[in-house]
């Protein structure tokens, strides 16, 4: 019979490497920010260009990095069966399909990135610096979907360590490039402002990819030959995809509405939005730590049946997310003011920041329960019921309260409220639809 360990040990043991994993992402655009936001020529405009490209960004690799999670699910169900002989060439066959998709996209959205922002009611300068960054950007797109791919494999292997070397090696090769490139070296490299901090993002990315090569060939049995006939499985992670396809273009939705008003209240508005947009990014990448061992964990103990053990980890990871949202709000609040300067010294964005962070602050337990729960129901394959609870979420819960409040003229409140309210909508049904199946099965068993 399989030992199953989910001690507070061994959920760290994935959570950790995980979260730091979690925090080194967002940082590729957080260090722009801070980095550009200090300059002295437009500071604000070329954050809120930063602002308008990452929720762009986000949004492509959001929806199209979902390959993570359908690699990571049958895996690691593959994993707690100990079949795992019967997928090795699945990962490859993934990351071909999603690569060869991520190049498609990127050669229709270029030649139109000007028409894109416009969209984003991005105007003069804004949109100027927006298409500048995002010309550059854009070329790391698909070395950044090729490392999450390899991410997913690790992960449903229940290893999280080399991700998070990865990910800390590429953070720093950005933050040292965010440096020298944006400032520049008086008499060898010239200042090169937003498009400096464009570059390093993307040299960041490649030198992810390549390093994740060389893990994923040295560390484990699973091969990035890609062969045919396709591996069963495929036809199940191309409908996982989907489904999470669908979901994220709800998610995405609620990201543009975010991002569309703030940007037509004015530049203050949003590049205060931004901020605080990286900041609660941030903060749901640190959770992600413990959502990503809920989904190894529970991908691989519903492959094994055993479900008792299931609804003990959620139970470990309802009070294990809800003390690190609750810590994450009080370090936010103990640091409230020097959050803030650490992005930009322009008075007038920091007090439309410092106004609306509280909110912030108080969403993020929630988020915690929300996000976690999210991670397991990906684990357990749960695809069709998560792309339908974030549609409803989105259409009846976020777009018509901030449509409400904004009729109210509560400007960032109104999306920082929606948002919250959103959270909630996520998280509660995830719960109670979880213990009410695996407690059941865990009966019957």
């Amino acid at each position: 019979m399989q030992q199953h360990d989910i001690s507070f040990k061994y959920i760290n043991k994935l959570a950790i490497p995980a979260l730091i994993t979690g925090v080194a992402e967002p940082l590729l655009s957080t260090t722009d920010l801070a980095i550009v936001g200090n300059i002295n020529e437009n500071a604000t405009e070329s954050i809120a260009a930063i602002g308008i490209v990452g929720a762009f960004l986000s949004m492509l690799i959001w929806v199209f990095g979902q390959t993570r999670s359908g690699i990571s699910s049958i895996v690691s169900q593959y994993v707690g069966a100990q079949k795992l002989d019967e997928i090795k060439n699945l990962p490859a066959q993934a990351t071909v399909i999603i690569v060869g998709a991520s190049m498609l996209i990127l050669g229709l959205s270029y030649p139109f990135a000007r028409e894109i922002f416009q969209f984003y009611n991005a105007t003069g300068e804004v949109l100027d610096y927006s298409v500048s960054y995002y010309k550059i950007r854009a070329f790391g797109f698909p070395f950044t979907l090729f490392t999450i791919a390899v991410y997913g494999t690790f992960r449903g292997l229940q290893n999280t360590f080399y991700p998070m070397i990865i990910a800390i090696v590429g953070t720093v090769v950005n933050i040292v490039l965010d440096v020298v490139l944006v400032y520049g070296i008086e008499g060898y490299i010239p200042a090169m402002h937003i498009e400096g901090a464009a570059y390093a993002s993307v040299i960041a990315q490649i030198v992810m990819a390549l390093i994740a090569v060389l893990y994923l060939y040295k560390k484990t049995s699973i091969s990035l030959r890609f062969t045919l006939p396709f591996n069963k499985e495929i036809p199940r992670f191309i409908n996982m995809v989907l489904n999470l396809f669908v979901r994220t273009i709800a998610l995405n939705t609620a990201l543009y509405f975010g991002t569309s008003y703030a940007t037509s209240y004015g530049n203050e508005y949003i590049a205060a939005y931004t901020i605080g947009l990286n900041l609660w990014l941030m903060g749901a990448f640190i959770i992600d730590g413990y959502s990503s061992a809920g989904n190894i964990l529970s991908g691989k103990l519903l492959g094994a049946k055993a479900y008792k053990i299931l609804i003990q980890l959620g139970n470990r990871l309802i009070l294990y997310g809800f003390l690190l949202g609750v810590t994450m709000a009080i370090i936010g609040f103990v640091f409230y003011k020097p959050i803030g300067t650490i992005f930009t010294q322009e008075k007038i964005v920091l007090e439309a920041f410092y106004e609306v962070f509280w909110v912030i602050l108080l969403m993020q337990p929630f988020c915690s329960l929300a996000f976690i729960f999210d991670g397991m129901f990906k684990g357990l394959g749960e695809m069709k019921y998560l792309r339908n609870l974030l549609l409803l979420a989105t259409g009846l819960i976020f777009i018509p309260t901030l449509l409400f409040f904004n009729t109210l003229d509560y400007k960032l409140y109104a999306i920082w409220i929606a948002f919250f309210v959103w959270i909630i909508a996520r998280g509660l049904p995830l719960i109670i639809k979880f213990r009410s199946k695996f407690l059941r099965l865990a009966k019957k068993n």
